[in-house]
């Protein structure tokens, strides 16, 4: 298949034909990177930015440690003083990740490169193009180190890119990007306001702190095991009001034969909703808790309901007659700390998840009120967590448009006849 008109073939791939491709080095005029040696720290001074603080595009200043403005003068060389509009790429450690340097005065460790865009880019343009997927496999593929690997500033300043020579194309493609990337960081903010209104809400209405409209009104408080609850409310361990089991063991090879896999299998994995797989039978129906028994997940608790199978590193809880769903989200914050890390192997076995200590409302009727404000919040943070993840996708989607010239922001120049 031939070349669209108006583009051609270059060493990063196809690119319009009015566009460069050179070697990034071309485009700055300064690259280096920070201090080695040990600076002195205080509470209040100069940021001083290593690798660990540059994440999600920009630099974290809130995690910098500071050192002394004399410290500053005359410790560091001017390598490690970054200025404005110089592009941060973390070299060391967690690899590729870029800033551009806003009005702080800040310096750089040597886990830090800077670079200094010259007249023929726009800084904002470049540290976009460097964080698309193909600059930082680039990155990632040319980067040595046998344990801990390293960008090397001599290997990177040679690598191939292409970018349009118009600072005005460059800026309206790094304007769309940026817009995308404050949408993101809105619907961050959003989302981390309400985990805490959450997290604060759990901690009321499952401790009987605040009771919902209809149950214990004007209830006063009494002192228990697991701490102040309603005088209402009962404490009750957890083998005192289930059936306590646990799955079995469950291979990768009996997954792989089942015909017609309907039921899934949980293990101890937090991703995916923890399935392993799935199976043409199920051993558990209805309602029920599990929780991880064992490895780095250990403690982790789960509310499940439907048919399903459990392998050995699952435990379940069958509940009497308590809400399931009230009971896991009481169990989720409680679990982790009987987590048992002797010999650096984490556990919570069945015998000591039957001990844990529940507080309880009254009534299941309280209970599953305040688990329904609960899952309510959670389907509300679930939507615009994907929300989040739908606006990542587009501007992943945008910079290869963008970023390669597939689709223009500005009009193509016409050639002269």
């Amino acid at each position: 298949m031939g070349l669209k008109p108006g583009y051609k073939q270059t060493e990063v791939g196809v690119i319009p034909e009015e566009w460069e491709c050179g070697k990034l080095e071309e485009y700055f005029s300064f690259i280096s990177y920070g201090f080695t040696n040990p600076m002195p720290t205080v509470d209040h001074g100069i940021f001083m930015v290593t690798a660990a603080d540059i994440n999600e595009g920009r630099i974290q200043l809130e995690t910098a440690r500071k050192t002394t403005e004399v410290a500053y003068r005359t410790l560091l060389s001017p390598k490690s003083k970054p200025k404005r509009n110089d592009i941060l790429l973390t070299k060391d450690g967690s690899l590729g990740r870029l800033a551009v340097v806003g009005n702080d005065l800040i310096c750089i460790n040597q886990s830090v490169a800077v670079i200094r865009p010259n007249e023929k880019v726009e800084p904002n343009f470049l540290k976009l193009l460097l964080e698309s997927p193909r600059y930082q496999r680039r990155m990632l593929d040319d980067a040595g180190g046998s344990t801990i690997k390293h960008i090397y500033i001599t290997i990177v300043n040679l690598m191939p890119i292409a970018l349009p020579p118009s600072r005005d194309e460059q800026r309206a493609i790094a304007g769309a990007l940026s817009d995308v990337d404050a949408l993101i960081g809105a619907l961050d903010q959003f989302i981390a306001k309400k985990r805490d209104l959450k997290q604060a809400t759990m901690q009321q209405l499952l401790t009987g702190q605040k009771r919902l409209p209809g149950f214990g009104v004007g209830s006063r408080f009494k002192q228990t095991d697991v701490g102040q609850i309603p005088e209402d409310w009962r404490v009750e361990a957890v083998g005192e009001i289930s059936l306590v089991g646990r799955g079995r063991v469950i291979s990768h090879r009996e997954i792989a034969v089942a015909i017609s896999p309907l039921y899934p299998v949980y293990s101890s994995q937090t991703s995916n909703n923890g399935i392993m797989g799935y199976l043409d039978t199920f051993e558990f129906e209805g309602e029920y808790i599990t929780w991880t028994t064992d490895g780095a997940n250990a403690g982790t608790v789960f509310h499940r309901n439907g048919r399903f199978n459990c392998t050995n590193v699952c435990g379940t809880i069958k509940l009497n007659r308590d809400n399931a769903v009230f009971v896991s989200k009481v169990l989720a914050g409680i679990a982790p700390r009987h987590v048992s890390r002797n010999l650096g192997n984490p556990k919570l076995m069945n015998d000591v998840m039957k001990r844990i200590l529940v507080p309880l409302p009254p009534s299941v009727a309280e209970q599953t009120a305040i688990a329904e404000v609960l899952s309510d919040m959670d389907v509300e943070l679930a939507a615009l967590e994907q929300r989040r993840d739908k606006t990542r996708a587009l501007k992943q989607g945008m910079m290869q448009e963008l970023l390669t010239g597939k689709t223009r922001l500005v009009d193509k120049p016409r050639s002269h006849e």
